[in-house]
């Protein structure tokens, strides 16, 4: 049972919805932030540790990886997209339905899946510097995996469907690609001439964070049953990766600096 509201910092735990919060990794910020904080310390020490090493080959891990991966955002995909289309959701304004609903529970499900390969794709960096990659582990890569996984343990706490289907929606569909380029790129070199398309991929991924931002920038001057604190917050920070990744693509497409993509 949860404590009173007053003596709770920020009425953190006060709000949650009911249906997720028994829910694995959900009720408490403790074990996400103790998982961060250990990825912080593996990012900042991993590499001083890997000196004494040979990189990792790990090409049948990597490839496993990646595939399983594909799948999971393929499935992820279609249950955003399936039960949003079931339950008539709407692309303007679409408050969460936090009842005990088949279609309800069949979405606060996805948007914690969700939340969970957030967990999982940790493990990129943990591969980048086991196979002694380092200029892979760069801000935007930490920041963009660090910052999702805070996001959307926010998202199935408080607000598991709703609005936030279509960011899950669009993210789950762009993962679909990156993690088959990803997949193929493991295979080894002679696969570098069916790759030309990690530009187009870059692109896909702006194309995202601009519906994204589109969408939840609308749901701010609109009257919407959606918290407002949430859209202004999905705004600011879709915006801080609109601008990261316009960074990324000139320095990688148009400045002739040759980076992988994060």
């Amino acid at each position: 049972h949860n404590p009173p509201c007053s003596l709770l910092l920020h009425n953190m735990f006060c709000f949650a919805d009911p249906r997720t919060d028994p829910w694995l990794l959900v009720y408490s910020p403790f074990p996400v932030t103790l998982l961060f904080t250990l990825y912080l310390f593996f990012v900042a020490l991993g590499p001083r540790l890997m000196q004494k090493w040979e990189p990792l080959r790990l090409k049948g891990l990597l490839v496993a990886y990646n595939l399983a991966l594909v799948a999971l955002s393929a499935y992820m995909f279609y249950e955003f997209l399936v039960t949003s289309v079931l339950a008539n959701y709407s692309y303007l304004c679409q408050p969460v339905d936090y009842t005990q609903s088949e279609l309800g529970m069949r979405m606060a499900r996805v948007c914690w899946w969700f939340f969970f390969s957030k967990v999982i794709e940790l493990l990129d960096t943990v591969i980048f510097i086991l196979r002694k990659k380092p200029e892979q582990v760069t801000f935007l890569h930490v920041y963009h995996h660090g910052t999702m996984l805070f996001n959307w343990w926010a998202g199935v706490k408080y607000v598991p469907g709703g609005q936030a289907f279509f960011i899950g929606m669009l993210n789950s569909f762009v993962h679909i690609f990156m993690y088959l380029y990803y997949g193929l790129a493991s295979l080894g070199p002679q696969m570098q001439r069916y790759l030309w398309w990690k530009r187009y991929l870059t692109l896909l991924q702006l194309c995202q964070f601009v519906a994204i931002a589109v969408h939840s920038a609308y749901n701010l001057f609109t009257e919407c049953p959606f918290p407002d604190g949430f859209n202004l917050a999905v705004f600011l920070y879709i915006l801080s990766l609109i601008v990261l990744f316009l960074n990324f693509y000139y320095w990688t497409y148009l400045g002739g600096k040759q980076e992988k993509l994060t």
